[in-house]
């Protein structure tokens, strides 16, 4: 049964009034769009031959974002970044957006429109548009689900599974960051001006680390281009955690891993903090998830090859070890020296 969505000392958000004012202004039309927002589903098209790849997120407040820390339009951004981050990781080309939301008692009209003006915003610079969804009333906290549709060329798709004894391993960009812009959001006030001056952290590093962990960049470009080249043979973006998501990588593919520390990319701004609060920079790298960044898999055989189009393209690319034999297990060289076995400190659902 459903029940009418209610607001005290607030105007009742109109359900349709709602779907037709987010439709004029989020609708999508294109030739591959046949019917979007308006009728009971959307109907789309395909060239002949792409594969299609889809994805979903569902986001709850209190457990994935808290209205403390993040405005409407920091969440949208988010969420929808989380899903074109996963789409990039499968080398595909995100093309079409369908939004579910829960609204909570509390919630207005203003802030949904803000909701869907983050989630737009992720989406425009890859020419996604929204093309249905659905809303609801929420007994407590605000809900919100996505759904993204994209192609990918026919055996040119990415998978975790195909990674070869021998490859090397890469990261995009820099990873730890939006764990540390977590972690800066969540300090009381007062602990902000505890640290002295030499070991203050400066406001732009600061500012940096909270943008990374409030808008997100998805490496959909980056993961068009390795599936277009056919430099990786394996993939996963890094939503949870490198220690984490490199696992996914070597129970799929039955591999190994040797990881090594010291070449993992750490940002100045990550450092800062790091030594602003006494903590080991590596630990944020390794247990931090929500960069979106790609770790992938190559041949050495493609190397070269890869950082020479890397760097003609912009791509910020490290290695950052190789996978080994399964019986390896997943180890890490520590910066003096020594193997050890590598702990998943990654974020985990219900634990």
């Amino acid at each position: 049964m459903a029940y009418p969505f209610r607001q005290k000392s607030r105007p009742v958000i109109r359900e349709f009034d709602l779907i037709r004012a987010l439709h004029k202004r989020h609708g999508h039309r294109t030739p591959s769009v046949i019917q979007g927002i308006g009728d009971d589903a959307a109907i789309i098209t395909s060239r002949a031959g792409q594969w299609t790849v889809l994805t979903t997120d569902l986001l709850a407040e209190g457990v994935h974002f808290d209205l403390r820390t993040a405005t409407m339009v920091d969440i949208g951004f988010r969420a929808a970044a989380a899903n074109l981050s996963d789409i990039a990781a499968m080398g595909g080309t995100p093309q079409h957006l369908l939004a579910a939301l829960a609204i909570p008692p509390t919630g207005t009209s203003r802030q949904v429109h803000q909701l869907y003006r983050g989630m737009m915003a992720a989406c425009r610079p890859h020419h996604v548009g929204l093309i249905g969804g659905d809303t609801s009333a929420s007994c407590s906290g605000w809900f919100l689900s996505l759904t993204l549709i994209g192609m990918a060329p026919p055996r040119q798709a990415l998978f975790r599974s195909r990674a070869r004894i021998g490859d090397l391993l890469y990261v995009t960009g820099t990873i730890g960051d939006a764990l540390a812009g977590l972690r800066i959001l969540n300090e009381p006030p007062a602990r902000m001006k505890q640290h002295p001056p030499n070991t203050a952290l400066s406001t732009r590093h600061r500012q940096f680390l909270i943008e990374r962990h409030l808008r997100p960049t998805a490496r959909v470009a980056e993961g068009r281009w390795l599936s277009a080249h056919r430099f990786a043979t394996s993939a996963i973006d890094i939503s949870d955690g490198l220690s984490g998501d490199l696992r996914h990588i070597c129970e799929e593919s039955h591999v190994g891993a040797e990881i090594n520390l010291r070449a993992l990319p750490l940002s100045p701004a990550c450092r800062a903090y790091a030594a602003s609060r006494k903590l080991d920079p590596l630990d944020l790298a390794l247990s931090g998830g929500e960069d979106y960044e790609l770790l992938f898999s190559v041949s050495p055989r493609q190397q070269s090859r890869l950082e020479q189009t890397a760097l003609k393209q912009g791509f910020p690319l490290t290695c950052i070890g190789t996978t080994r034999p399964l019986r390896f297990g997943i180890q890490a060289l520590s910066p003096h020296g020594r193997y050890h076995r590598l702990a998943d400190t990654s974020y985990k659902h219900f634990t």
